[in-house]
């Protein structure tokens, strides 16, 4: 399976990524690397999720040369699942704009939790966390790269970022009185939250 839009050789090249949507490799999801490799003939060892296996998968479909992983891109490990400390954890949503798969579920001023079968351990929650309540852990011991992540989970992942990718044109086609709901934050009370949390560190 492939990423809709894709054809020919970007669409396979698609379906040999592991689909974490983590932009460790550059470019903004799975797709668009996919499509550069195979329209600008980007790099094949651009993409730590997958590994070695995934750059040798991508050098057979693609005729380019097997590689080492590119260090500058982040290393070859085992597939990981956010966890979020829920006693820490203001309710700012920013984790939740930030995930690619709508895997943290909550709302605003609520606690958050990540559902792990929906989390692909893109990392991308971690630094938008104003109180560092987020973290890591293996959910794949001793298995690395395409070793601990599997296809179906891999089309799983696929699906849940291009729905999500549905979800946000549809609220941005939403005139904004009517999606309240879904509005960033005040800064006022992103700030009260972190004050709070704080004083509960103290």
């Amino acid at each position: 399976m492939a990423s809709a839009g894709l054809q020919g050789l970007a669409a396979r090249i698609d379906a040999a990524l592991p689909q974490t949507q983590c932009t460790r490799c550059g470019y903004p999801d799975c797709a668009a690397y996919a499509r550069a490799i195979a329209t600008e003939g980007a790099p094949i060892n651009q993409c730590p999720p997958g590994g070695a296996e995934g750059i040798a998968r991508l050098a057979a479909i693609t005729g380019q040369p097997v590689q080492a992983l590119n260090s500058g891109n982040g290393r070859e490990g085992p597939r990981t699942v956010a966890v979020i400390d829920e006693a820490w954890c203001i309710g700012c949503t920013l984790c939740i704009k930030a995930c690619p798969t709508d895997a943290i579920l909550g709302a605003n001023k609520l606690m958050h939790t990540v559902i792990a079968p929906h989390c692909t351990g893109c990392e991308l929650c971690i630094p938008v966390c104003p109180v560092d309540c987020i973290g890591l852990e293996d959910a794949s011991p001793g298995a690395t790269g395409w070793a601990a992540w599997s296809p179906v989970q891999a089309d799983t992942a696929r699906e849940r970022y291009h729905a999500r990718q549905q979800r946000l044109a549809r609220e941005e086609a939403t005139p904004a009185a009517e999606s309240t709901a879904t509005a960033d934050p005040k800064p006022s009370v992103i700030a009260a939250a972190l004050a709070r949390a704080r004083q509960r560190r103290v």
